[in-house]
């Protein structure tokens, strides 16, 4: 499903909310979306099925988590969901790698853009809330924070 196509089939209920403004959470929320398909076609598998879930967790921990966060008072408050969120993706992106033999090579370089974008999003959201920088080694990451997710 393509992004664009995906934001109109989004009920006014949640896009109305001021979250929906955070790129962080309609990437994330779009992600858990498309990984409804990407789980049903793992779980057949009875090699990755146990990855199923696991992964499905993670991805609707990272929307929830900045959810959360976006809705605490306090900036550290918000700073600790957000590395909630931040800690989800990365073990999300973890099962999309270990599935790769399942879902193929073009979904899953799309999925782990699409989990790389978030990570980096949720980089700057916390240091943003904590007001001091987050210690990250140097990555060579090669996607521009503006680029929009395209469709399968």
């Amino acid at each position: 499903m393509d992004y664009d196509d995906w934001k109109i089939t989004v009920p006014e209920e949640i896009c109305g909310d001021s979250l929906w403004m955070m790129k962080a959470y309609r990437l994330s929320l779009f992600l858990v979306d498309v990984g409804w398909q990407d789980v049903t076609k793992i779980i057949k598998d009875l090699r990755t099925r146990s990855l199923a879930d696991q992964m499905y967790r993670s991805l609707g921990s990272i929307c929830a988590n900045i959810a959360e966060g976006y809705s605490r008072g306090s900036s550290r408050d918000r700073a600790r969901f957000y590395e909630y969120a931040l800690g989800s993706a990365r073990e999300a992106r973890g099962w999309y790698f270990q599935c790769k033999h399942v879902l193929g090579e073009n979904f899953t370089s799309h999925r782990l853009k699409l989990l790389t974008q978030i990570i980096r999003l949720l980089l700057t959201m916390v240091p943003q809330q904590r007001g001091r920088v987050l210690y990250e080694h140097a990555s060579a990451y090669g996607m521009n924070d503006e680029e929009e997710p395209q469709g399968d």
